[in-house]
């Protein structure tokens, strides 16, 4: 069996699909600690022909809180503010009719839970780009929330009986495919190729959200570009 193991983020890049895509069990490891700055519950969008910054706040956010253990602010005026955002941005878009309504629900979804929140918002994205990769919390399955690093992927590896584990290319001085091998794993890294699509202008902004991908392109090219990628 394949694997992937990701971060639970908010509306990300196409290169997180393009993991989720490629194995046949993708693991949403919500038991790690909350990242400042990070991607959990941010990313970039085009608007006015640059990259724009949204983020949804959170309550008590803390790097020394687990994501599964955030939760949503209770005030749900941001949500009014992002769709907002979203329309001024990407209404002349030629995907916008369809792609529009699907984010309404997504950003309206009644849930606080962080963990919950993203996890609903990726299988339904999963869902209309025809991924039928299962999906899995890693804090309501494996119990390595006492665990770190190399250590609890191998122990998520190891209980799913993994064969091939496939981590982002970021993720390259991170693991060493020795201690993979000794448990009878292949241990790949996923690089994305690079990915160019029709924005609004000649100027075209990279690794923006998924949500820009869906925008400006229908289901037959985003296929396309979920496998524009090499395993290293």
């Amino acid at each position: 069996m394949r694997l992937g193991i990701m971060q639970p983020y908010l509306f990300p890049y196409i290169g997180y699909f393009q993991l989720i895509n490629s194995v046949d069990k993708f693991v949403i490891f919500d038991d790690i600690n909350y990242i400042n700055k990070g991607w959990v519950n941010r990313n970039r969008i085009l608007l006015n022909n640059q990259d724009y910054l949204f983020t949804i706040p959170l309550e008590k956010a803390s790097q020394n809180r687990l994501i599964n253990e955030i939760y949503l602010t209770d005030n749900n005026r941001w949500k009014e503010k992002i769709l907002k955002t979203l329309n001024s941005a990407y209404k002349k878009a030629p995907m916008f009719s369809e792609i529009y309504p699907m984010l309404e629900k997504l950003i309206y979804f009644e849930e606080r839970h962080l963990s919950h929140y993203i996890y609903n918002s990726i299988e339904q994205i999963c869902n209309y780009l025809r991924i039928n990769t299962s999906l899995v919390k890693s804090s309501l399955v494996y119990g390595t929330t006492q665990m770190k690093g190399q250590n609890k992927i191998l122990e998520i590896c190891r209980t799913e009986n993994t064969d091939v584990y496939i981590n982002p290319y970021g993720g390259l001085d991170l693991y060493q495919k020795k201690s993979f091998k000794k448990l009878g794993i292949e241990l790949f890294f996923l690089k994305s190729k690079a990915i160019c699509y029709k924005q609004f202008t000649d100027k075209f902004i990279s690794d923006l959200s998924i949500i820009d991908v869906m925008m400006f392109n229908d289901k037959d090219n985003i296929s396309g570009y979920l496998n524009e990628y090499e395993l290293i």
